[in-house]
């Protein structure tokens, strides 16, 4: 017998929700895309201009470089009241435990995890010797009264963390591929290897252009004009309209906090509508999606494609919807929902 030639743990890798969802937002051309999380709207002109100064000014950064640089309805349920349950993940740690990932502010849910939280994961990792590797990428990107804050600033946490930013989230050019790591050189070290050996880096000249545009926002930081300032206001003013629009044909959202997402609840769907087509064991919230685009127009994310095969059914009845877009993306959700409001109504 042949000796096995890929670890089980891949098995069912292969299938890529992500490509199935946008290719039948595709096929149905009239369709409104809210379920991939990019702007479709121009990143600022700044950073555009120091794309383009990059790319022109110094013809050195067309050689490699060292890859590294360094309000709401009361009654609207809210990311908030998904917490973090400290019994359960206190008995996640084991002896063989040697990191945690950490998603603040969270996709799908919007969640901006507290400090009290921050505190209870920072805790787990000391008693227990164990990495955190936060991923912070959304970190400007928090709306209300909400802060943002990195478990590396916690007492003993810096020693610990690798904390991942990404210049696509923070300067709405996702295509760049931009991203840093920070922490303390006797962890980066690693990583700068395994990274010098595998992905090596990315364009320098984008690089190059990020640096321009933190420093410009370093001279703004907390001014109006700062992108700092300007984008969560602007994406705030996003999701609250997506949160009225949608909730006119039935949909429940939650409340995000922070990111690109807006998660909404349709259990009264999937109540009134419990038998819509599917392959055999299908979770609802990727039968819904498929039946929502191919019959109201409107594409967005099943949350079940976020869990492990065992919890799907659990979270069966989600959607996350992307807010971060264009006036013109907008207007068409409104012509959809309009009219799929009209048809309840009749």
């Amino acid at each position: 017998m042949a000796r096995r030639l890929q670890a089980r743990r891949l098995e069912g890798t292969e299938h890529n929700p992500w490509v199935e969802y946008v290719k039948l937002a595709k096929e149905y051309k009239d369709s409104v895309n809210l379920g991939q999380g990019f702007p479709n709207f121009p990143p600022p002109d700044f950073a555009l201009e120091a794309f383009q100064q990059a790319v022109t000014a110094d013809h050195m950064l067309n050689q490699y470089t060292s890859a590294f640089s360094p309000s709401q309805d009361q009654d609207l349920d809210s990311s908030s009241s998904w917490q973090l349950d400290a019994t359960e993940l206190a008995s996640k740690f084991t002896p063989r435990t040697k990191a945690l990932v950490l998603n603040t502010p969270n996709n799908p849910l919007g969640k901006v995890f507290s400090t009290a939280e921050l505190q209870l994961v920072a805790s787990l990792c000391q008693q227990h010797d164990v990495l955190c590797i936060s991923d912070e990428v959304y970190q400007w990107l928090v709306y209300d009264t909400h802060e943002h804050v990195s478990i590396a600033s916690l007492p003993g946490m810096w020693e610990r963390t690798l904390t991942i930013g990404s210049a696509g989230k923070t300067f709405s050019v996702t295509g760049w591929k931009v991203g840093w790591v920070l922490g303390p050189d006797n962890i980066m070290k690693h990583l700068r290897t395994m990274h010098q050996n595998s992905v090596y880096h990315c364009a320098t000249q984008a690089q190059a252009a990020v640096a321009q545009c933190f420093e410009r926002e370093q001279l703004l930081f907390g001014q109006p004009s700062s992108y700092f300032v300007q984008l969560p206001r602007d994406m705030q003013r996003c999701r609250d309209h997506m949160v009225r629009s949608l909730q006119s044909v039935g949909f429940k959202p939650v409340a995000s906090q922070g990111s690109y997402f807006l998660t909404v609840d349709i259990s009264d769907f999937k109540s009134k509508m419990p038998d819509l087509p599917g392959a055999a064991h299908e979770p609802y919230d990727r039968c819904f999606v498929k039946w929502m685009i191919k019959n109201k127009g409107l594409a967005a994310i099943p949350v079940s494609i976020f869990y492990s095969r065992p919890h799907q059914k659990d979270f069966d009845h989600y959607l996350r919807f992307c807010f971060v877009k264009g006036e013109a993306t907008f207007q068409a959700m409104d012509e959809k929902l309009q009219k799929w409001k009209a048809e309840l109504e009749l």
